[in-house]
Formats: C-alpha cells, sequence, structure tokens
C-alpha cells in the first residue's frame, strides 16, 4: 500500500495533466504483452514491428520501469517534443539511480548512463512518430473528455468523489490518498500537490510516482478506451432525412467531446465543413461545447441523445 498525504499545501493542488510519453511506454508494454485493454487489440493488431530492443527491454519490466522516460508533464497541453528535451536532459546520476531499479534485463543498454539515456531517448521519439504521433488527436480528445469528467466530479462531488471513481484500488481515508499496489511506502504530498495522469495504455493498472525528484504523481486508466478504435454507429436513416448525413454522422459521434480537427481526421472531412456543421447543430441546440485550453470540444446534449434514438 502507498499512502499520499496530503498536507495543507499539497491538497491545495490536486490537478491533471496529460502525458505523450506515458502513452509511448503503455503502448510499447502493451505490445510486449506486460498489459492491455482487449479494446486496444485492434490497434495492436495494425501496429507496425518496430526496431527499440533497448527500450522494450527496460519496459518489460514488471513492476518498476523508470520515471525519467515521461518526466511528470507541466499540464494538459504538454507536447512530446517537451517531454522527450526533459529526458534528453536528465542528470545520468537520477539515470543510473532509476535503471539500477528496474526489474529486468538490461545488459544490451551502454554502461554510460548519459549514453543509455540518449538511446532511450532516441527509441522513444521513434515509437512516438510512428506509432503514436499519427493517433494523438483521437488519444488527446478522450484524455481531454476524462479530466473534463473528473474535473466536474471535483467541483461537485470533492477529492473523496473524484478519487473514488479513478481505479478500484484507490481511495481517500481522512487525509491520505491510498494507493493498493506491491509497494509500500508512505509520502507526504508537498507544495507542488498531487499530479493525477490518466492514460489510454495504463489498463488494468493504476501508477504511482514517487521517486526523487520528480513530482508525485498518480497514473490511472482513462475513460472510454472501450469505444477508442471503434467506429460510431450509423445513425438511422430517418434522422438522415432530417439532419443530412454528414450532421446525422456527427451528431451520432459525438457521444463523448471531441475537437473538430479530431471529427475531421476520423470522418475524412474538410475541417472547415465540419466546423460549419457542428455550428449549426450548437445553434439548434442538440450540440453544447467547451473551450479547453486552445480547444473547443463539442458533445451532444439531452436533447441530441433524444432525437438520435427517437425519443423525443
Amino acid at each position: 500500500m502507498i499512502e499520499l498525504v496530503l498536507t495543507a499545501a499539497g491538497a491545495q493542488r490536486v490537478r491533471f495533466a496529460i502525458s505523450p510519453l506515458e502513452e509511448v511506454l503503455g503502448a510499447v508494454r502493451t505490445l510486449l504483452g506486460v498489459r492491455g485493454h482487449p479494446a486496444n487489440l485492434p490497434w495492436a493488431s495494425a501496429a507496425p514491428a518496430l526496431d527499440v530492443p533497448e527500450l522494450a527491454a527496460v519496459l518489460s519490466a514488471r513492476h518498476y520501469i523508470t520515471e525519467f522516460l515521461s518526466p511528470p508533464p507541466v499540464g494538459p497541453e504538454t507536447t512530446a517534443e517537451a517531454q522527450l528535451r526533459a529526458v534528453r536532459a536528465t542528470a545520468p546520476h537520477q539515470v543510473a539511480l532509476e535503471l539500477a531499479m528496474v526489474d529486468a534485463d538490461l545488459t544490451m543498454l551502454p554502461d554510460d548512463p548519459a549514453s543509455a539515456r540518449d538511446l532511450l531517448a532516441d527509441q522513444l521519439e521513434t515509437v512516438w512518430n510512428v506509432l503514436l504521433a499519427p493517433e494523438w488527436p483521437r488519444l488527446r480528445e478522450l484524455l481531454a473528455a476524462d479530466i473534463a469528467f473528473r474535473t466536474r466530479q471535483l467541483g461537485s462531488g470533492g477529492i473523496a468523489s473524484m478519487l473514488a471513481g479513478l481505479h478500484p484500488r484507490v481511495r481517500l481515508s481522512d487525509t491520505s490518498v491510498l494507493v493498493d499496489v506491491r509497494a509500500r511506502e508512505r509520502l507526504e504530498i508537498d507544495s507542488r500537490g498531487l499530479l493525477l495522469i490518466p492514460a489510454v495504455f495504463a489498463w488494468p493498472d493504476v501508477g504511482v510516482v514517487t521517486v526523487p525528484p520528480w513530482q508525485v504523481s498518480l497514473l490511472y486508466p482513462a475513460r472510454g478506451v472501450a469505444s477508442l478504435w471503434t467506429s460510431a454507429a450509423a445513425p438511422p436513416e430517418p434522422l438522415v432525412e432530417v439532419l443530412g448525413r454528414t450532421r446525422a454522422l456527427l451528431l451520432a459521434t459525438l457521444d463523448r467531446p471531441a475537437a473538430t480537427t479530431e471529427l475531421a481526421r476520423r470522418h475524412g472531412l474538410a475541417p472547415a465543413t465540419v466546423s460549419a456543421h457542428l455550428t449549426t447543430l450548437r445553434a439548434a441546440g442538440l450540440l453544447t461545447s467547451e473551450r479547453r485550453g486552445h480547444r473547443v470540444l463539442y458533445r451532444r446534449t439531452e436533447l441530441g441523445d433524444a432525437l438520435l434514438t427517437g425519443k423525443l
């Protein structure tokens, strides 16, 4: 059991962030068979083979796979490029410390920690560019939707309510966040606060970053992964006749928040076309929109749900 004590200072800074490199690590571990949600099998079966043996060796570990390969993100807008720069800037002594904790055969890595770090960073970048970057708009919107949901929970029910829905092995007890994992540790959350990181490829695990000097972070499976790689159900023909096929398709797709660019990519449409249709649907009260950072996320309203299901 890991106990994270929410001090007076730490309790004021419970926040969410998105980690592109955490998705890289999870994706590789999924391909290695170490973890994997059944819903990710379509993605895994179509993924190209990559020659990243040293990274695969590190990520084959069962209990600890380093922190420096996925440095805690600053916030929801953190980029893979920024994290890769942080990886390459990790002090050699920190690299050596963490690699020594990995429960896997790492004899193929260079003995020099700086060389090992740079090699692993290059392989991380390769995996990102080949496997994750093409899918990132879809993954990012799912992660942003998870954060929006958890933030609403936090605002309406407090931290106990929000934590109760993160993972079966996470709960709040008095002023401590308890995480039921193999490790045994008790930490006080400092003024940097507790960082909560949803991840597409985390299932079925929950993870805790406790190694100094990294910010204490809790990684958990994001909501909605089961529908991530599936196509939206075809809209009913009567609805198509009323709205037109493209607007009906967009309405059917928006059971979870998505941005214009993601919808355009998913359906092979021009962003301007999607934007015009979304504006019309929102004006009709069938969609709602919410700004998240630089993006505007759209989602069906209750009226849109009722129209789609024929319950008006």
